[in-house]
């Protein structure tokens, strides 16, 4: 069985902390858009020494990639393992005890690091992981993710327009894509697109560029308005004639422009769970503190067996969704990653149990839940979007299901 150890919670304890001090105050503007989440996540960084975990690791990882041996494979397989070095409590508790409060936070954070730097990492080579990873890995740039187009949607390699064209040494860039999370503000945006050689638009290679803030015929959106997770700037990109060279391509393949963009779909989504604890742990905090003050017909609510059924469900889906990320801890302590399935498993479950609770949360406030004042308002509009992102629930059906067909 596994559960927090002491030091792990002490970590937990620091960071809720600086939430309390850092974020918190912050949350009214965070919410309306006004204040981009990024100079909260450098403090974060630096407070806790994150960046220089970060920049350590990489520069160790660097040095054996570089000589390669028998040590390179060992290198490239913690590319992905983040600031804290594979250290669960340090990738794991920050984002929990962030999502009770911003998760948007989590979002920004998680794309520019997780699948920004991380498809460097696993695709660059040494000199473009230095020059482009490294900055992401400690937060001094931005990063975005950019696969998803207006006509695509879950078709995301098939209904792929963006189109990248050899032209002598370099690549002709065209195309536009949508709901790009940190779109907006990103310094270095990872760019999926389909090479243009003639073929039948579905039979294209997919390629990977690194694409760099200010590039000619690069234009970046303002922040979308959306539902929720208002703490994460989502915007849109537009390509047109951009130029690249053959130094900001990371996969010279289909199989391989795939095959990044699947691992990348696997990290997101088994951290999804993570995300979806937070929210959960939180409004079940809020409601069961509601319970116990708000009173009705001269007793607390929480007297009443229907609130008492919903604080029953809320803590099973606690208990649930705890034991995934404990379950996900274990296998990353033993060097195992999710398949695709067990990671769209893990996301349909956690993102449905988040958004039924924070619902359920809502409804338990009356009233005042759907006041901006009560916070899980927000938290409900913001775990709708785990629903959403990172693939639809009925997208994590269709991987699931096809997994257990397959066998």
């Amino acid at each position: 069985m596994i559960e927090w150890s002491e030091e792990d919670l002490m970590i937990r304890d620091a960071v809720r902390g600086w939430i309390d001090a850092e974020v918190r105050p912050n949350l009214d503007a965070l919410d309306s858009g006004e204040l981009p989440p990024y100079d909260l996540l450098r403090s974060l960084y630096k407070t806790f020494g994150m960046d220089e975990m970060a920049r350590s690791s990489f520069q160790s990882r660097i040095a054996k990639e570089r000589a390669g041996g028998p040590e390179k494979k060992d290198a490239e397989k913690k590319d992905a393992d983040g600031p804290g070095g594979g250290n669960a409590a340090m990738t794991m508790l920050p984002v929990i005890e962030l999502c009770k409060v911003a998760p948007g936070m989590v979002s920004a954070m998680g794309v520019g690091l997780g699948l920004a730097a991380g498809t460097i990492m696993k695709r660059g080579t040494p000199d473009q992981k230095e020059r482009w990873a490294l900055p992401l890995l400690t937060m001094e740039k931005v990063g975005a993710w950019a696969i998803t187009e207006p006509n695509s949607g879950s078709d995301a390699f098939g209904g792929m327009q963006a189109t990248a064209k050899k032209v002598g040494d370099e690549y002709v860039i065209n195309g536009g894509k949508t709901f790009i999370t940190n779109g907006p503000y990103a310094d270095t945006i990872v760019f999926y697109c389909k090479l243009d050689d003639g073929r039948e638009p579905r039979d294209r290679e997919i390629l990977t560029f690194v694409l760099d803030r200010g590039m000619d015929g690069l234009e970046q959106s303002r922040p979308l308005r959306k539902m929720g997770l208002h703490s994460s700037p989502t915007g849109e990109l537009f390509l047109n004639d951009v130029r690249a060279g053959a130094d900001r391509l990371l996969s010279s393949g289909s199989q391989g422009g795939k095959e990044s963009a699947k691992q990348n779909f696997v990290t997101e989504r088994a951290g999804v769970a993570a995300m979806a604890l937070g929210v959960i742990e939180e409004c079940l905090k809020l409601s069961v503190e509601y319970a116990r003050t708000r009173e009705l017909w001269g007793q607390r609510i929480g007297d009443f067996q229907l609130i008492q059924l919903k604080l029953a469900k809320m803590e099973v889906a606690r208990l649930n969704v705890q034991n995934l990320v404990f379950r996900h801890v274990e296998m990353q302590r033993s060097g195992r990653t999710p398949t695709l399935a067990e990671a769209s498993a893990m996301k349909l479950y956690a993102a449905q149990a988040a958004s039924e609770v924070a619902q359920e949360a809502v409804q338990l406030f009356g009233g005042n839940g759907y006041m901006s004042e009560y916070r899980v308002e927000q938290l409900a509009r913001d775990a709708k979007s785990f629903q959403i992102y990172a693939g639809t629930d009925e997208i994590q059906v269709t991987h699931i299901a096809r997994d257990l067909l397959s066998r």
